[in-house]
């Protein structure tokens, strides 16, 4: 079994750049289970990196203090053709900077339970409460306020304050693991929790982390899910080949997505809102026009791909987690073959690939140049991402795809071929 299709020499794929790490010192009889970054998170602001390091702790690091210990420029280019950096250790009292220096501080959170979801959350004032019949709030949430969310193994999920580590809030309705967290992006406070014990929570922050609605449809474990990039749907995804979608504004199931023939594992929603990313144990990733849920690409990661009644046997090729690049042309994913593989929508065939043994989960950072890997060590891996040059044209599209449906632009009076393009179609 090949990792790349027979018309693919891989000397002629590129090689990303890895520009630095995050190291957890471990002893070195430390190599029980609890000790994985199962969750690495950027910042929606910049501000902020942040991963499940193991055993109940997250640690929370200034991103622009990694980007220059890792000798990186803005936007992920090299300044310094040095070998990579390692940031391991930090001051005393956990800061970065001098007290009183009003710059971001390095914290280090022990959550007392193994950490399975991180989520970071940003508030914008005007994005009241879902709630209104509520008139009065522990918590007034101003738009410098940045939190962030911890889902833990105990089924809990623990609130904090991201510039002060202070803990804000304790969510307890669960039944099981929370595998996953994820905001609203439009700044509302809407938490999804995603959990093992087959269901999803919506909670609602601004309203003093008030539980608003249980999603019911998965018939397993929920592994991850995703806001569409107008909060409008949510994609979510779990055990059982599962690939729902939400209505979340109705708090209703759209459809189900059919397709994979194993556990889904993760999910991502390019940055127009167009297309969604599904990586699954049958050793693929999909991309769906989730409008009418067909499939346009599959990217394999076996040749020749298993059987579907094969699909799980695989096991070495699963893939654990995609993320589209802030571009909106590119996708990152990270499998079990030690390797992460990064893609353009318009190729069948990655355009880099980069060595990760024990890879578990992946983010790219806000502005896109740089891919955060965690590791079932703890430790977490960056490379530069490949960089190409955006068209004038799928600039265009995704301006357009962040306001219209499939079947919106299939209602335009335009030319067969452009209706193709903005429906991604023809890539």
């Amino acid at each position: 079994m090949a990792s790349f299709p027979d018309s693919v020499n891989e000397n002629d794929i590129g090689k990303a750049k890895f520009i630095g790490e995050l190291l957890v010192p471990v002893a070195p009889f430390d190599q029980k289970s609890g000790r994985e970054a199962w969750t690495v998170a950027f910042a929606p602001n910049g501000s902020y990196f942040a991963w499940s390091q193991g055993h109940r702790i997250v640690r929370l690091v200034p991103w622009t203090k990694c980007l220059t210990s890792f000798s990186v420029g803005h936007g992920g280019e090299s300044t310094n053709p040095s070998s990579p950096q390692r940031l391991s250790r930090q001051s005393s009292d956990g800061s970065l900077t001098a007290p009183g220096s009003g710059e971001p501080r390095e914290h280090t959170i022990d959550c007392g339970d193994i950490v399975w979801g991180l989520a970071f959350g940003s508030s914008v004032p005007e994005k009241q409460s879902r709630c209104v019949n509520i008139e009065w709030h522990r918590f007034k949430f101003g738009q410098d306020q940045l939190l962030l969310a911890t889902g833990l193994n105990n089924g809990r999920i623990k609130i904090w304050d991201v510039y002060t580590g202070k803990l804000l809030l304790n969510l307890m309705d669960h039944t099981d693991v929370v595998r996953d967290l994820t905001f609203a992006p439009d700044g509302s406070l809407m938490l999804v929790s995603a959990s093992r014990d087959k269901t999803l929570r919506v909670w609602d922050l601004k309203d003093d982390g008030n539980m608003v609605k249980v999603l019911r449809g998965h018939q397993n474990w929920v592994y991850c899910s995703a806001f569409s990039p107008d909060s409008s749907v949510l994609c979510s995804v779990g055990a059982g080949k599962a690939v729902l979608l939400w209505n979340m504004d109705k708090y209703t199931l759209i459809r189900r997505l059919e397709g994979h023939h194993n556990d889904v594992v993760s999910c991502d929603f390019s940055p127009d809102g167009a297309l969604l990313a599904t990586a699954s144990y049958d050793t693929r990733v999909i991309v769906w026009d989730h409008h009418k849920a067909t499939v346009l690409l599959e990217l394999g990661h076996l040749f020749p791909p298993p059987s579907p009644i094969f699909a799980g046997g695989a096991n070495d090729r699963w893939v654990r987690s995609v993320t589209f690049f802030p571009d909106g042309r590119h996708i990152a994913s990270v499998t079990d073959d030690r390797l992460v593989r990064f893609w353009s929508v318009e190729e069948r065939a990655p355009q880099a690939i980069a060595s990760l043994p024990n890879g578990l989960c992946c983010a790219f950072s806000v502005e896109g140049g740089v891919l955060a890997a965690g590791t079932r060590d703890g430790n977490v891996h960056f490379w530069e991402c490949p960089r190409s040059v955006a068209s004038l044209q799928h600039m265009c599209r995704m301006a357009l795809r962040r306001v219209l449906s499939s079947q919106q632009v299939e209602a335009l009076s335009i030319p067969t071929p452009l209706q193709d393009y903005l429906t991604y179609r023809v890539m």
